[in-house]
């Protein structure tokens, strides 16, 4: 058994610091574990090494990289072959320790298990190993095992070398006392490692887990919104994806990494977080008379009301001798009137894209009209509030209404910049609660600029318009036709609404065609000519 001298020492302390400083910077786990079992190899000069990562279930150790130079054989890890070995059972089938093979023993009391021959040892079962020699004509003898546990005691790992190599005959030799303790020291850095990424990728499932919980509790508030914010981060990472890629124009120099799409995804997945402090009764108002309900009802009620009374004023009038027919034409006049009132009420009360004029002023006429209410009292047949409703210009929303509406982008960018996000997701904020900013600095809520808005809220404040455009969903309007969807948007990119240049690559990539087919209605689908789409030239 030969131990190390100084300078072998030194060098094997040089290995550990390097490897630690790699450990650190690693984010692929298949190459860190790879580099792990490659450095332990190195460091013993052992022909062949094996690790070990416990199933999900606790119940195995399965075989996560294998290497030997002899047989030159290298599976798994980041550019290994495929492993097809079975796993290590942990336990019995009566559900007892597996105590008979090194590699469960070792996992199971987290102690290290050197053994100078294995054809010499009683201790364990090396059949499965003895037939392996067997079939590629090998000979198996001195092996470490070393298990991998995590600060908590809990097995993430166990690293097996096997047949350490003497450096100057290259005849087989045992694990030294030095080599176990080295290997010890890897393993416990090694774990460390493994522990951080693992912790790393549990915290980022963790957020994505908060995320997808705060669109659920949107979606069940209003199912519109709830399908607004799934398709919008999709739309976004389209488009984000095609201005990645081209490669001349203004966008040639925007760039994406992974990290920056996970950033931009996420920004996507909340950019409307903000909406579940927004009421119901305001988000989903379908019509301009609706709040808990839709008070058309209510002014129906009025409308039979003024029936009835004129059909009490045409009866006292018969029997006090009046004209029959003569009352009974005038009845039908006046009944008729407030038939076709009534009507013109219900169409007012859905609202639209542009209430004209003339029909704001016949909705004040018609509230001049006086009814007796349930009090006996003579009143307007509009209260103001109705009033207001009713002449809206356009949609649903009343300007206060608006506001609450709007303001659902500033509690997004406050709740947002509220977390303590890591490095790589600061700009979440920033891209989520820039999709209402206009490239003029005449959007909300901070009036910026195109210069002042990252490329990825410039995205996002387009794919936001789309979506809501051809969204068949929302019970305040009918999903638009895509070429009227294309032509609004074109509009916006020559009125400073939209950056032209990322309007241009949504068109010029089919972008809106690649959403269109995935998640509109077939019948929303109309001809697309690019060449009359404002803004675009082919």
């Amino acid at each position: 058994m030969q131990e190390l001298n100084q300078t072998q020492v030194a060098q094997r302390l040089d290995q550990l610091t390097e490897l630690s400083v790699q450990l650190g910077s690693s984010h692929d786990t298949d190459s860190l574990l790879e580099r792990i079992l490659l450095v332990a190899k190195s460091m013993t000069n052992a022909d062949g090494g094996t690790l070990y990562r416990p199933s999900e279930d606790k119940q195995h150790l399965n075989f996560h990289i294998l290497l030997n130079d002899t047989l030159d054989i290298h599976q798994g890890g980041a550019n290994g072959e495929a492993i097809t070995a079975p796993g290590v059972p942990l336990f019995d089938g009566s559900g007892e320790k597996n105590l008979a093979s090194v590699a469960a023993y070792a996992a199971h009391f987290g102690l290290s298990v050197n053994i100078e021959d294995v054809y010499k040892a009683d201790v364990f079962n090396f059949s499965g190993m003895v037939k392996f020699d067997q079939l590629r004509n090998y000979h198996t003898q001195s092996i470490l095992t070393v298990p991998m546990s995590d600060h908590e005691g809990e097995l993430v790992g166990v690293l097996q070398l096997i047949n350490a190599q003497d450096a100057e005959s290259g005849g087989i030799i045992s694990f030294t006392p030095t080599d176990q303790r080295f290997i010890e020291a890897l393993a416990a850095q090694a774990a460390v490692a493994l522990t951080h990424q693992r912790l790393i990728a549990q915290l980022e499932e963790l957020l994505e887990s908060l995320v997808n919980l705060i669109n659920i509790g949107i979606d069940e508030k209003s199912p519109y919104t709830g399908r607004h914010c799934q398709f919008v981060p999709e739309l976004t990472m389209m488009l984000a994806e095609a201005a990645h890629n081209t490669q001349t124009g203004p966008m040639a120099d925007f760039h994406m990494t992974e990290q920056d799409r996970k950033e931009l995804w996420l920004a996507g997945l909340l950019h409307d977080c903000g909406k579940i402090t927004t009421p119901v009764h305001v988000v989903d108002k379908a019509t301009k008379l609706e709040t808990i309900f839709d008070r058309i009802a209510v002014i129906d009620t009025r409308f039979e009301v003024l029936l009835r009374d004129a059909e009490i004023d045409a009866l006292r009038r018969k029997l006090a001798g009046g004209d029959a027919a003569a009352i009974d034409l005038e009845l039908a006049q006046r009944q008729a009137a407030l038939r076709e009132e009534r009507d013109f009420i219900r169409v007012a009360n859905v609202g639209g894209e542009g209430m004209k004029t003339e029909d704001q002023d016949r909705v004040r006429q018609i509230g001049t009209r006086r009814w007796v209410g349930m009090a006996g009292t003579e009143q307007d047949f509009f209260d103001a509030d109705e009033l207001m409703n009713l002449t809206i210009k356009f949609g649903t929303l009343t300007e206060a209404e608006r506001k609450i509406i709007n303001n659902h982008i500033s509690m997004s960018i406050r709740m947002l910049e509220a977390l303590p996000w890591p490095k790589h997701l600061k700009n979440v904020p920033e891209f989520a609660g820039g999709h209402h900013e206009r490239m003029d600095g005449k959007g909300y809520p901070r009036g910026l600029t195109k210069d002042q808005m990252s490329p990825q809220a410039r995205v996002m404040a387009i794919a936001d318009i789309f979506e809501a455009l051809t969204a068949k969903d929302r019970p305040y309007k009918k999903g638009k036709m895509l070429s009227e969807s294309l032509r609004i948007l074109g509009h916006f990119s020559l009125n400073g609404h939209i950056d032209p240049d990322l309007f241009d690559i949504f068109i010029r990539n089919k972008i809106y065609m690649e959403f269109a087919l995935k998640n509109m209605d077939e019948k929303q689908i109309d001809h697309i000519d690019e060449a009359q789409i404002p803004g675009y030239t082919p």
